[in-house]
Parts: structure tokens; C-alpha cells; sequence
């Protein structure tokens, strides 16, 4: 077994083969992922007394090396998928929809996208789970102007935090946050890795999702710790990349769609925010460049499935709590991307990411056994 992967060597692809001559001299040719890699000498031992009562071998050797990029490349495929099967128990319901809004780097209105998209899907009718994975920058309380301190209930070994609620239209926002864990919206936290994934599982685990509909995940920029754990704790995520139309900020988004590739996440689509500025006349015109969200999309075999026009009143909006989408009096500008951040929404619950019918997926299947069996 390997310690540190928590598998057995065959399945990992790390032994390489096995010779035995006529005068009982074996060699082990195990590959490692690092040819200095600390845990070396554990295996050889391992590897040494699970040999040791074969009466063939008089001789033993293990042979170890490094493996080549294509066998780390499987082997750390294997480990992914072998990780996600040991997912932990969530409170999230099956029919719920998991949409994580990601973005390669900061500054491509990821969070206000998030705010905005969630509060359309909840003025809907549904209920929308936001779960703020931005732990270092967290700003979705502001944005969606909600304050308040999270109350969690339960004992030491078993507990739930209540997320913050806001009513929007017909339905719901559930929201867990650093910013209302923290003493002050200024406050720095400063995590490392470990910490920061327990932080996020407390949010999957220990928070009370029971009744969402959709939950989404803004995610931090980049393809670190909290990435990669999230990949872990909820597989059944889909993925949402965020870019600008710039072809500096598409070449970096295209490296948060590898991430969620390697890590076995479906890619929902990629969004192009930012995307031209229509004035109060009704021309357009594009501020940042064109053309980066389609070439992302097309390099990732995914969809672009959605155009956001750049508005600066959506910042202005969000530093007093309240969304674009929430906005009533508005110039043609800022029209045209609140109507575009609905269609997307509209085209998610429709199209993109409807919620699963498990209760009538169910009745589909009990309905077809009756319909062949006839009446008992």
C-alpha cells in the first residue's frame, strides 16, 4: 500500500514487473512519483516482508525509479477518482443542483457575478444555497447586503451551522460566509492550505443545505488547495468558468477548465462577463477586447453560455447590498446586462443545469413496472 495515497501499488500503476532468476534472485521494480520521495524506504520494507515467506526468493532487491510523466498522470488520476469515492455525507439534496462559479484569476467580476446569478434563480421561486469558498476574500455579504452572525446548534461531534437567509422575490438565499464569521469585513485571515479545506468541508459538512434547490460555490481565482479539495468533498460539482473577453485573462481561465478536467468535474459552461459596454445611444462597444469567452469555450469543448455586458453600476450596486438583477430604475447600459445575467439564468434552470426529478423519475420507473406487470 501506499501510505500517503492510500492504495495498493498495482492499482496505482507503481510496480513495473517482477524477474526471478534459477538461483532465486528477485528483483521488484516499483516506479515513485518522486525519485527522492520520503516515503521510499517505508515501501521497500513493506514490499520486503510481504516477500519474505515466498520460499522461491533467497534473494531480494527492489528496484526503484521514477515514473514517467503519462504514469504520474494516471496514477494521480487514480488517486483523484479513488478520493472522490470516499466523499463525505452532505446534507445537500440529490435533486440539488452544485454549480461552482470559478475563474482562473481575480478581477473578472467572478463574486458579483455569483451574487447576481443567485439572486435571479432565487427571485424565481427557488431556493439557492451560496456558499463563499473565497475564504481569504470573501465579499458575498456586502454584495447581497446581509449582515448577522452564524448560529450553529448540535454537540461537539455532531453540529450544523444555520446559513444567513435573504428573501428575494418568490424564493430564498441561504448564505455561509467567512464574512459573517469574522470580527470585521478588514479583518485578514491568514490560512494555509490545511486550514483553509477544513474551513471550506466545515462549510459542505456541518452547514444545513437540506432545503437548497441550487448551491453555488464562488470559488477563489487560481487553481489551488481550495480547488482541489472541492474536486474531493462534492464531485458532483459542475464547474462555470468566468472570463474576461481579453486573451490574457481567457489563456489563464482555460487553466481553471484543465484543473476540472483532472479532477473529474463536469464543465456547466463558461461565461464571458465584461463583454462590451452599450451606452444610453445603444451602441456597443468593447472595452476589454472580444473573442476570449468563445476561445475558451472552444479549447475546453464546452459552451459559451453567456455574454455579460460590462456595467459599472454593478460594483457601485454591490457596495450597498444590492444586486443588478434586484435594481428597478437603470440606463440602457446597465439594462442590457441585468437582461443578460437573467436569460443566463433562466437558461440554467432550463437548460444548463435544471434541477434533477428524482421524485418523478422514480414515478416514471414504478409507472413502466405497472404498465408490464398489469394489475396484482
Amino acid at each position: 500500500m501506499d501510505p500517503e495515497l492510500g492504495d495498493n501499488i498495482v492499482s496505482l500503476g507503481m510496480y513495473l514487473g517482477f524477474d526471478l532468476d534459477e538461483l532465486g534472485s528477485a528483483t521488484v521494480k516499483i516506479g515513485l512519483t518522486a525519485a527522492k520521495c520520503p516515503l521510499r524506504n517505508q515501501l521497500k520494507r513493506d514490499i520486503e516482508q510481504a516477500l519474505a515467506h515466498l520460499p522461491e526468493i533467497r534473494k531480494l532487491n527492489v528496484a526503484m525509479g521514477e515514473l514517467s510523466g503519462e504514469q504520474k498522470a494516471k496514477l494521480m488520476d487514480i488517486a483523484r477518482r479513488n478520493a472522490q469515492k470516499e466523499s463525505p455525507n452532505v446534507e445537500i439534496p440529490q435533486s440539488a443542483r452544485i454549480i461552482a462559479i470559478s475563474s482562473g484569476k481575480g478581477g473578472v467580476g467572478k463574486s458579483s457575478l455569483t451574487a447576481n446569478l443567485a439572486a435571479a434563480i432565487a427571485s424565481q421561486g427557488y431556493t439557492v444555497g451560496l456558499l463563499d469558498a473565497d475564504i481569504w476574500g470573501f465579499s458575498l455579504p456586502r454584495m447581497l447586503g446581509v449582515s448577522g452572525r452564524i448560529e450553529a446548534e448540535g454537540t461537539k461531534d455532531s453540529w450544523r451551522m444555520t446559513p444567513i437567509t435573504k428573501k428575494v422575490g418568490d424564493g430564498e438565499l441561504q448564505i455561509i460566509s467567512m464574512g459573517f464569521l469574522a470580527q470585521r469585513d478588514s479583518d485578514a485571515i491568514m490560512w494555509r492550505g490545511l486550514m483553509l479545506s477544513r474551513a471550506l468541508q466545515h462549510f459542505i459538512e456541518n452547514a444545513s443545505w437540506s432545503a437548497v434547490d441550487y448551491l453555488f460555490i464562488d470559488m477563489p481565482p487560481g487553481t489551488g488547495d481550495i480547488q482541489m479539495a472541492l474536486s474531493r468533498m462534492l464531485p458532483r460539482t459542475e464547474m462555470v468558468i468566468v472570463t474576461t473577453p481579453a486573451k490574457g485573462a481567457s489563456l489563464v481561465a482555460a487553466r481553471m477548465g484543465d484543473m476540472a478536467k483532472k479532477g473529474h468535474l463536469r464543465i456547466a459552461g463558461v461565461v464571458e462577463n465584461m463583454s462590451g459596454f452599450t451606452c444610453d445611444h445603444g451602441a456597443t462597444y468593447p472595452l476589454f477586447g472580444s473573442g476570449g469567452g468563445q476561445e475558451v469555450a472552444d479549447q475546453l469543448g464546452t459552451s459559451l453560455i453567456a455574454q455579460i455586458p460590462f456595467t459599472p453600476s454593478i460594483a457601485k450596486l454591490g457596495d450597498v447590498g444590492i444586486t443588478l438583477v434586484e435594481a428597478e430604475t437603470l440606463h440602457e447600459h446597465e439594462k442590457a446586462a441585468k437582461n443578460a445575467l437573467i436569460r443566463l439564468a433562466t437558461d440554467i434552470v432550463t437548460k444548463v443545469a435544471p434541477i434533477y426529478e428524482v421524485q418523478s423519475c422514480t414515478a416514471r420507473i414504478l409507472a413502466a413496472v405497472d404498465s408490464a406487470l398489469g394489475p396484482l
